[in-house]
């Protein structure tokens, strides 16, 4: 026999047991459908600093201050917990006595779990919940608390969150506009977030990339949302300057150039089955520079040899300006080696042959110069 259906929007109580983590929370990275909760609770104790959480609940019980959004399993009888996972895994933590053991089993994950007073645990055994009627219902405050709030999600949740409440909301005439606006973002953040999981989806589906493939341990979003705003990555992908302009709809890069966005990918993060690092080191200032290489085609083809950001970029320099800087860079030298010439004894025969090639390639360089200068004054 299943639980009374508890009041929808009224805050009231319900035993820790009946709750259940969300294999939809938006922290977590990959198929949490199809994850365990140990899955599910280690990849939250490696990313949301569940350490510190256990710690004040173990010296101070469960504080009862906010209430747990939750949505009736119909197929359980349980409650899903659509906001506050968190504070649930600790709880489960904190109470059943094996969990460390299974984590470890399954996950090979070690948890330090606090010992916690005898007159603290009743605090466990029941919390207060908000139920709600639907996910759609929760949205909204769930989207302020952890986008522009004071709980905020990595970008990655922060877009995932967004792209589905937007994909779901589509068919009912809710524009990305509407969405971002009743979370609170001015500033056009959740529109190049969704854009981004929507090209991030398109080359999953294309089996191009898997974020769980990444070489780097962190998944850094903002480098993809942050890229697919400048002007040579809509170029390199054919995407067309003027989406930014509309909502997003799916598969946004053209067939042809999915090629492209594999290559893309795997510059920004690397791809671990291939034994290929990531030639974005830090967003700034790597993702501009990964730009002009991409709008470069010299660069690019360099890039894809080499693998080596700095080298390609360095080609993308315009040729006036690269020789500019190489003279005053060897005056600069000859200067400080002027100023150091007393260190020479004139015992090593090698050192003047240098400077002897030395002045051989100034004299080369001064005479084209020279001859170049001329022409250009009789042109006039």
């Amino acid at each position: 026999m299943g639980a009374t259906p508890m009041d929808l929007e009224v805050t009231t109580k319900a035993p820790v047991d009946r709750l259940q983590l969300d294999r939809m929370n938006p922290r977590l990275i990959g198929q949490a459908e199809e994850a365990s909760d140990e899955g599910i609770i280690a990849r939250l104790y490696r990313s949301a600093e569940l350490g510190e959480l256990l710690q004040s609940m173990s010296a101070n019980g469960y504080l009862d201050i906010e209430p747990l959004i939750v949505l009736e399993d119909s197929a359980s009888s349980g409650l899903i917990v659509l906001e506050g996972n968190r504070r649930l895994a600790a709880l489960r933590l904190l109470r059943e006595a094996d969990l460390k053991a299974r984590l470890w089993s399954s996950e090979k994950l070690r948890v330090s779990v606090p010992s916690v007073d005898a007159s603290l645990r009743t605090t466990f055994d029941r919390v207060s919940v908000y139920p709600v009627a639907s996910r759609e219902r929760a949205r909204s405050f769930i989207g302020f608390k952890h986008i522009n709030g004071p709980a905020r999600w990595d970008a990655y949740a922060k877009g995932k969150f967004a792209a589905d409440w937007y994909k779901s909301s589509r068919r009912d005439g809710v524009s990305l506009e509407q969405i971002a606006s009743s979370i609170g973002d001015r500033h056009d953040t959740i529109k190049r977030m969704v854009f981004a999981i929507y090209v991030l989806d398109q080359a999953q589906r294309a089996d191009l990339f898997d974020v769980q493939n990444r070489y780097t341990k962190k998944f850094n979003f903002s480098h993809l949302y942050t890229a697919l705003s400048r002007s040579q990555y809509m170029d390199f992908l054919e995407l067309g300057k003027t989406w930014a302009r509309y909502d997003p709809r799916p598969d946004p890069v053209p067939v042809e150039r999915l090629d492209e966005l594999r290559k893309l990918l795997v510059g920004i993060y690397g791809s671990k089955s291939d034994g290929e690092l990531p030639v974005v080191q830090a967003q700034n200032p790597d993702i501009k520079r990964l730009g002009e290489v991409l709008a470069h085609t010299e660069a690019r083809l360099l890039l894809e040899t080499t693998h080596n950001l700095d080298q390609a970029h360095e080609s993308t320099e315009a040729v006036d300006r690269k020789f500019t800087g190489s003279l005053f860079r060897a005056r600069d030298a000859i200067r400080d080696a002027s100023g150091s010439l007393r260190a020479y004894d004139g015992r090593d025969r090698s050192l003047l042959d240098v400077a002897e090639d030395v002045k051989e390639q100034s004299d080369s360089v001064y005479a084209s110069m020279e001859r170049k200068y001329r022409r250009s004054i009789a042109a006039e």
